[in-house]
């Protein structure tokens, strides 16, 4: 019974796997050896995608309830570069990219996180109205190894997150997180060390 359970799984996923095969084929996507995706991913964007061995991708209520309907996206602007290191998992997530994010080994996204590394727009509203916005500030975020971060929460621009450190859910993480900690709310802030 076990065994029919599991074959009728992964022929839920197959037209997935087809579908997120052709994606990454189109888009240049590196990927390692032993990545699963579960549920199909959405692609956006020109940039540099780097997807290492051993991790795991839920983008399916199927293969995690806990971001719902959302579907995993990656969006990749031109020279930007998204690197996701050994053996992390990320569910119903999105990653916006216009400059670098760098996601450690062993690092777990809860479902419906978003990490962006760019305000999108400018502050100024005159700036704002034009078409082409040519002051939209971006810079780097670097995620830590063996980072925990809750579902819901939101990682902004500059950010850098110490290796072993948790952000609670549901938090907005504007600053750095040094190595080690508990952070949570929003906008977060230090709870504890980690021994």
């Amino acid at each position: 019974m076990l065994e029919i359970r599991k074959l009728l799984k992964e022929l839920r996923f197959l037209p997935s796997k087809l579908r997120n095969y052709i994606v990454f084929r189109m888009k240049y996507v590196d990927i390692g050896n032993k990545v699963k995706v579960r549920g199909s991913i959405k692609i956006i964007g020109r940039g540099k995608i780097t997807i290492k061995d051993g991790t795991v991708i839920n983008s399916s209520p199927y293969a995690n309830p806990v971001g719902g309907k959302q579907q995993t996206v990656f969006y990749v602007i031109n020279n930007a570069s998204l690197i996701i290191g050994e053996n992390s998992g990320l569910s119903n997530s999105t990653i916006c990219c216009s400059n670098s994010i760098i996601i450690g080994d062993n690092v777990k996204i809860g479902g419906g996180c978003e990490i962006y590394d760019t305000d999108f727009h400018s502050l100024d509203y005159l700036k704002r109205r034009k078409i082409l916005d040519d002051s939209i500030k971006s810079s780097p975020i670097k995620i830590g190894n063996d980072v925990f971060i809750g579902a819901n929460s939101l990682i902004l621009k500059g950010v850098e997150i110490g290796d072993c450190s948790i952000i609670g859910a549901g938090s907005v993480i504007t600053k750095s997180v040094p190595k080690n900690e508990i952070w949570a709310g929003n906008p977060a802030r230090f709870i504890r060390k980690i021994n």
